[in-house]
C-alpha cells in the first residue's frame, strides 16, 4: 500500500474535498487559470475535442472540469443492440457479479447490497454482470446513460471518500461499497438497470441533468429521492450526471439480459458510446 493510500485512511476527506471545492469554484482569473495550466499539462489533456478549446475561456476551474465535447466528438455504437460505455476512462473491472459480489481487485470484492444499501435493489442483480469505470483527470468528465431507461429512484449514500486510484482499488477493502455515492435506478425495456455515480477524495460534487447539484450537500444518512411519477426519461447515450473531479462509475444489470463486449480487460481503455455490452434479449 502507498504512503498517499495509507494517508487517506485518517485525513479529513470531506474538509479537504470542500476546500477542493472552493478551489474549483473560485473565479480568481490567476488561480484558476493556474489550475487549468497544471491539470492541462500534468495529465495531457486534449482540448481539441472540447467544444471551447481555449483554455484561458473557462471562468473556473470546474468550468473547465466539466467541459462539453464538439459535437460528434464521442457516437453511440451503431449496432442498436449495443449497451453504451458510459463515460471516458479505464476499465477498473468488468464481469459476472457471482453471488451477490461485485469484485474489485485480487482478494478484494464487495456486495450489490453494500454498494446499492438496499438488499431488495441489488436482488435483481444477483448473478447479472458489472462494468466498474474509473475516470482520471484527463478524461471527460459527464455521464451518459448506456440505454434508454425511466428514472425511477436515486439512493445518496453517506461515506468516506477515498481516493479511486489504482492502488486505492487493490488496498482498501470494499472501496467502492464506503465512498459516498448516488445510486440511480432506471426501469429499461430489459428491467432494472443501476447507475452509480461513487465520490471519492477531492471529487467537489455529482450534479445530476434532473436535480442539479446531488453531492455535496454532504450527509450522515441514507436519503432517498422517488421520481417515478415525474415521467423523466433518458434516451440511451444522452447526458445523465457529471463528477466535479475525476471518479469512477458503475453499471449494474440484470442476469441474462446482455454479454460484456469481449475485449473489455482491466485497465483498458475505453471512450464514451462505446460497446459495454450486447444485449441478448
Amino acid at each position: 500500500m502507498s504512503l498517499v493510500t495509507s494517508l487517506t485512511y485518517v485525513l479529513p476527506h470531506r474538509f479537504l474535498s470542500s476546500l477542493a471545492r472552493g478551489l474549483a469554484y473560485s473565479r480568481s482569473p490567476w488561480l484558476k487559470q493556474w489550475l487549468i495550466d497544471t491539470v492541462t499539462k500534468r495529465f495531457g489533456v486534449d482540448l481539441s475535442e472540447a467544444a471551447e478549446p481555449d483554455p484561458n475561456a473557462y471562468p473556473t476551474f470546474n468550468a473547465f472540469f466539466t467541459r462539453a465535447l464538439k459535437p460528434g466528438a464521442r457516437t453511440p455504437d451503431a449496432d442498436p443492440r449495443a449497451l453504451l460505455m458510459p463515460a471516458d476512462g479505464h476499465i477498473s473491472q468488468c464481469g459476472a457479479i457471482e453471488g451477490g459480489r461485485i469484485f474489485q481487485a485480487k482478494g478484494q470484492s464487495f456486495t450489490a447490497t453494500e454498494l446499492l444499501a438496499d438488499a431488495t435493489a441489488a436482488a435483481p442483480f444477483s448473478d447479472g454482470l458489472f462494468a466498474t469505470v474509473y475516470l482520471s483527470p484527463r478524461d471527460y468528465h459527464r455521464v451518459h446513460m448506456p440505454w434508454r431507461g425511466r428514472l425511477l429512484e436515486t439512493v445518496h449514500v453517506p461515506g468516506r471518500l477515498f481516493s479511486v486510484g489504482t492502488d486505492a482499488v487493490k488496498h482498501v477493502p470494499r472501496l467502492f461499497a464506503r465512498n459516498e455515492r448516488l445510486v440511480c435506478h432506471f426501469e429499461t425495456d430489459f428491467g432494472p438497470m443501476a447507475v452509480v455515480m461513487v465520490g471519492a477524495l477531492l471529487v467537489s460534487g455529482v450534479e445530476t441533468v434532473w436535480s442539479g447539484v446531488e453531492i455535496p450537500r454532504y450527509a450522515n444518512a441514507v436519503t432517498r429521492k422517488d421520481h417515478r411519477d415525474e415521467n423523466i426519461v433518458l434516451d440511451r447515450f444522452a447526458e445523465m450526471a457529471r463528477f466535479n473531479y475525476g471518479s469512477t462509475v458503475i453499471v449494474l444489470l440484470p442476469p441474462q439480459v446482455a454479454q460484456l463486449a469481449p475485449n473489455l480487460l482491466a485497465e483498458s481503455p475505453v471512450k464514451l458510446g462505446e460497446r459495454l455490452a450486447t444485449m441478448t434479449v
